[in-house]
């Protein structure tokens, strides 16, 4: 192998002579060429000029004098004559500077203005521009009417009303322009209109014209043509096997042949979200769809991807606090001050505790256990942990609750999994101050109020004290109260009571120790069924007419009862029902101890119905009897015998008022009653009128004859609010007796009944 070799000059070969150089030649290096034996052949070039030396020098301009000579000076700016050249650098640039100031003119003195400092940011008052009304009322206006063709056949004409920029602008517009830019975005609505109805070819064309029925109007026309319906081809759902077989297409209901209309198809989408869970499958999710439409054939293959996750059965329940905004140092504080402050460690301790006792669960998992309807092993339903959540949010314990299902990865039986319930809890505040006030002109004006703390004696442990303040009536409660105990719904309850009430009927001073175990409803969580039973020692005092002296006496009375209660529930709300209807029932096996034991029974039967007329209008009735048996009246203490009138009676009447009186003209009660209401009640907004008719009385006897029925009719006034409606009725009795009130007014919360 040949290598060609480029070599320098050789030392003093080729140095440049003094004075101007002559041209370099360029001289070609030979290419070489490789012969057949390896050795390299180079073929002489023609190293001549291309353009001779002598030429070359002759066509150079030729400089004379001394190269290194001074350049001649400028001539003066103003005409003159020249500057003297300057010989050093130091007069070269004084003459430099001298010219400068001469050829430009001087600078006019700086505004007094640029060298005050800038006021603060803050200073600085930005105020929006304000709008001229006055010029928009003399803008000129034109006035439009809008028309649309081909919807209404499809019922989409409200639709396309609600969301038109036409129908919207009020049919004004600064100018014509205005009215087509708005018929433009109106035929955009009309298109997604009728393609959420499934016709995807659907055109709309829009002509903006003079309007022939108004002068200086104009008439937008939205013409719309529908084209084909598209409906479903192929239905299919991407998921694994379900138990039972098929449960994704039957949730899903989709069939080929329907119209592929948007609400159908989200429809049907959030049917199998909404019943997925219901059945086993907590862990689901639903893809996005895919419609693949045929323009030939109107035909749309509908496909709809599901990750069914596992199916599952319940397992246990845990529980945590949820998270805490923890403000202030804890007690491992690195902040030396603090540590070496006694005063600050003892304060940030405190604080520690207060936090912990903060995220202390308001009751662990066993208490919730007691709550939940389901049992281990049952197949997921979503309602059940629903169920649960409103549980324990009908604690009151609880300023917010979630419970949620959490995968443990434990086979269940049929290939399930067992599924734990998390529940987070953060607890609410625990105590509660609540006071009510009332006014009826038979009992005059009556102030309760009560604090409680819901969960002094955890779980669901709680402290009431309760008293009442009024013009009749004076007293004091204290109760404990477990909920939830040992059950779902049930409460264990004793209560402690001192009272006096001053009626007309009588004057009692009595002391009640009572115990019951109840389950009742709640306006967040109403029952159907709802009972008590229990039992009471009562001791009172309290003054009567005695027939036998004839004359008012007081006497002292000890009674045993173990009262009983059963109800059912239908209507639609607790505090303010507009359908459906209640059942009561109350029967107490009592003994009355005054002397001698005297065994006897009151009963008592409610029944209520609620009707609406029209949407604002409900029609409410009421029937009511009682009967004691086993006792004489007279035998019976007086605050043990029934009575009837006033607000939650009889209206028109005063408390107590009817039936049979003393001779002393007061009323005495009797062993029997019956009571019957009916009531309109027309609501608009957050108000209403309510009118009325009672009727009731009282009878001696143990049958409630119906004999000598007294009425009352009036008026009221509802103010609705979110906790129940505020009553205010005023009522006057009908064929009113000597004595009798002639007006009644009574102001409370919640309906009548």
């Amino acid at each position: 192998m040949a290598h060609a070799q480029i070599s320098d000059p050789k030392p003093g070969q080729g140095a440049p002579p003094s004075g101007p150089a002559p041209a370099p030649s360029v001289t070609p290096t030979p290419a070489p060429v490789p012969a057949q034996d390896g050795t390299v052949i180079v073929t002489p070039v023609d190293e001549s000029p291309i353009v001779p030396d002598a030429q070359f020098e002759a066509a150079m301009p030729k400089i004379e004098g001394d190269i290194n000579a001074p350049l001649e000076a400028l001539p003066s700016p103003t005409g003159g004559a020249p500057a003297p050249t300057p010989t050093t650098q130091g007069q070269a640039t004084q003459q430099i500077q001298q010219q400068a100031e001469e050829t430009f003119a001087a600078a006019p003195a700086e505004d007094a203005e640029f060298a005050k400092p800038l006021p603060p940011l803050a200073e600085f008052k930005v105020e929006p521009a304000v709008e001229d009304k006055t010029a928009d009322k003399k803008s000129p206006t034109i006035r439009y009417s809008t028309k649309e063709e081909g919807l209404s056949a499809l019922g989409l004409e409200d639709l396309f009303e609600d969301l038109s920029a036409l129908e919207n602008g009020g049919g004004r517009a600064a100018n014509t322009a205005m009215v087509a830019a708005r018929a433009r975005e109106d035929e955009k609505l009309a298109v997604r209109l009728l393609s959420s109805r499934g016709y995807y070819d659907a055109t709309a064309i829009s002509t903006v014209e003079p309007d022939p029925a108004r002068q200086g109007a104009v008439r937008a026309t939205i013409s719309v043509t529908p084209g084909p319906l598209y409906r479903l081809g192929d239905v299919k759902v991407d998921g694994d096997p379900t138990v039972p077989p098929g449960l994704l297409l039957r949730e899903l209901n989709l069939n080929p042949g329907d119209p592929i209309e948007a609400e159908r198809i989200q429809g049907a989408e959030a049917n199998v979200a909404l019943r997925l869970p219901q059945q086993g499958y907590p862990f689901f999710k639903v893809g996005q769809r895919d419609i693949l439409l045929d323009g030939e054939t109107q035909i749309g293959d509908y496909t709809l991807p599901i990750e069914l996750g596992p199916r599952a059965v319940f397992g246990d329940v845990r529980t945590e606090v949820g998270s805490t905004n923890m403000t202030g140092r804890g007690a491992g504080s690195s902040d030396p001050a603090a540590s070496a402050d006694k005063s600050t460690v003892t304060t940030t301790d405190r604080r520690t505790r207060r936090q912990r006792r903060v995220r202390e669960p308001a009751f662990g998992a066993d208490h919730i256990r007691v709550l939940r309807r389901y049992k281990p092993g049952d197949i997921y339903d979503v309602r059940a942990v629903d169920d649960l959540r409103a549980a324990m949010i009908a604690t009151s314990l609880f300023s917010t609750v979630s419970v949620e299902p959490v995968r443990t990865g434990q086979a269940g039986p049929d290939g399930t999994e067992v599924v734990d319930l998390l529940v987070r809890q953060n607890p609410g505040r625990p105590r509660t101050l609540a006071a009510e006030i009332g006014y009826s002109t038979g009992e005059g004006v009556r102030l309760t109020g009560s604090w409680t703390h819901r969960n002094l004696f955890p779980p669901e442990g709680a402290l009431i004290v309760s008293g009442v303040v009024g013009t009749q009536e004076q007293g004091l409660t204290t109760t404990f109260r477990r909920s939830n105990w040992r059950q779902r719904d049930r409460t264990l309850q004793f209560s402690l009571a001192a009272n006096h009430k001053d009626y007309d009927a009588y004057e009692a001073y009595t002391s009640t120790l009572s115990a019951r175990v109840s389950r009742d409803s709640t306006p967040l969580w109403q029952k159907h069924w709802t009972y008590f039973y229990g039992v009471e020692l009562v001791g009172t005092n309290e003054d009567r007419w005695n027939y036998n002296t004839n004359q008012r006496d007081r006497g002292t009375w000890l009674i045993a009862a173990a009262p009983l209660f059963l109800g059912y529930d239908s209507s639609d709300n607790l505090l303010n029902p507009t359908r459906g209807f209640r059942i009561k029932g109350n029967a107490s096996p009592e003994t009355s101890v005054r002397g001698a034991a005297r065994p006897y029974g009151r009963f008592m039967l409610e029944g209520t119905y609620y009707q609406p007329v029209t949407p604002s209008i409900v029609v409410a009735g009421r029937a009511r009897v009682g009967s004691i048996v086993g006792i004489a009246r007279d035998d019976l203490p007086p605050s043990r015998r029934y009575y009837a009138g006033g607000g939650g009676s009889v209206r028109g009447f005063g408390y107590q008022e009817l039936g049979p009186r003393s001779p002393d003209g007061k009323p005495v009660g009797g062993r029997s009653f019956n009571e019957f209401a009916i009531e309109a009640r027309y609501r608009f907004g957050n108000y209403g009128i309510v009118p009325f008719i009672d009727a009731g009385q009282v009878y001696e006897g143990i049958y409630p004859t119906g004999k000598d029925m007294r009425f009352g009719a009036g008026i009221g006034g509802r103010l609705y609010t979110n906790f129940g409606p505020i009553r205010v009725d005023v009522a006057t009795p009908i064929k009113r007796k000597p004595g009798e009130s002639k007006i009644a007014l009574y102001i409370s919360i919640g309906q009548a009944f």
